[in-house]
C-alpha cells in the first residue's frame, strides 16, 4: 500500500484547527474529503502537529496510505483542486515507505511568530500577524528568550488541557529579529507543548514593551506557574513553517 508524504500550506483563519472535530470545519477534514473525491479511499490523514484553530502552516508535513499507486503529481494537483475554495494547498507530493511516519519520524518542528509593531491597522496581515500599537525592542527580546533555550520545565508556557506527560521540552532555538515592521520570533524543538509558543510570545511582548526585563521572564520560567505567564498572544501571527526528519 502506498504511502505518500504531503507538505501543505495553509490559512488557519476559517478553521477550528488541524484535528478533525464534530462541530466544525477543520484542515483535516477538508484534506480528507479530497482524498475521498478523488481516490474513493476513506484514508485518515496523519499530521506532524495539531495546530490550533487559526494558527496558520507554510510547510505542515502529513502522510497518507493509498491501495493505488497514483503518481505523485496526480495527489498533490487532485487534492488541490478537490480542496477548492478552502485555503489549503499541498505543496509537494512524495511517495515514502510504510517505515515514515509524519508525526512520529520528526527530528525538529520550526514555527515563527509574527508581531507588527505599527499604529495603523493591518490590511495585507489582517489575521496573519498580531498587531501591537507601539514599538517593540527586538533585541531586548532577543537577550531575553535565550534564557529559555535548552532543556526546562516549561508549565509556566503550557496550557491548562496540554495532553503531553511531562512539561519538560528542550528548545533548541529561540530568536527574535525585525523586519521592517514585523518583530518575527523563530523557535525551533523536537516537539512543543500546548500553547507553548503563544504563551512565550505573550511574555516576549512584554519584554519588547519594557514592562518585563529578561531576569522577569527566567523567574516566570523558574516558578514553574502558569499564572506568571504573560497574557497569551493570539493565534493570528502562529505559522508551522517545516518539520525536519
Amino acid at each position: 500500500m502506498p504511502r505518500y508524504k504531503l507538505t501543505i500550506e495553509y490559512d488557519g483563519t476559517p478553521f477550528c484547527g488541524w484535528q478533525r472535530q464534530d462541530n466544525a470545519l477543520s484542515v483535516q477534514e477538508v484534506l480528507e474529503r479530497a482524498v475521498f473525491s478523488f481516490s474513493g479511499e476513506e484514508v485518515r490523514v496523519n499530521g506532524a502537529g495539531r495546530t490550533d484553530a487559526g494558527v496558520h502552516a507554510r510547510g505542515q508535513v502529513a502522510h497518507i496510505d493509498l491501495s493505488k499507486d497514483w503518481p505523485t503529481d496526480t495527489v498533490r494537483d487532485a487534492i488541490n483542486a478537490l480542496a477548492r475554495p478552502h485555503p489549503v494547498a499541498v505543496l509537494h507530493a512524495e511517495e515514502m515507505n510504510e517505515e515514515f511516519d509524519a508525526r512520529f519520524s520528526a527530528i525538529k518542528r520550526h514555527y515563527e511568530y509574527v508581531i507588527i509593531d505599527r499604529r495603523s491597522p493591518l490590511t495585507l496581515e489582517h489575521r496573519r500577524a498580531w498587531q501591537v500599537p507601539r514599538h517593540l525592542d527586538h533585541e531586548a527580546m532577543h537577550a531575553a528568550a535565550q534564557h529559555l533555550v535548552g532543556k526546562h520545565d516549561f508549565t509556566t508556557f503550557r496550557a491548562a488541557e496540554c495532553q503531553a506527560k511531562s512539561p519538560e521540552k528542550t528548545l533548541d532555538r529561540l530568536d527574535v529579529s525585525r523586519v521592517g515592521d514585523a518583530v518575527v520570533i523563530r523557535a525551533s524543538a523536537r516537539s512543543f507543548l500546548h500553547h507553548q509558543v503563544r504563551s512565550i510570545s505573550g511574555s516576549l511582548k512584554l519584554v519588547g514593551e519594557g514592562k518585563w526585563s529578561g531576569r522577569d521572564l527566567k523567574a516566570a520560567l523558574d516558578a514553574r506557574d502558569r499564572a506568571r505567564c504573560g497574557a497569551m498572544a493570539p493565534p493570528d501571527g502562529l505559522y508551522l513553517v517545516r518539520v525536519d526528519y
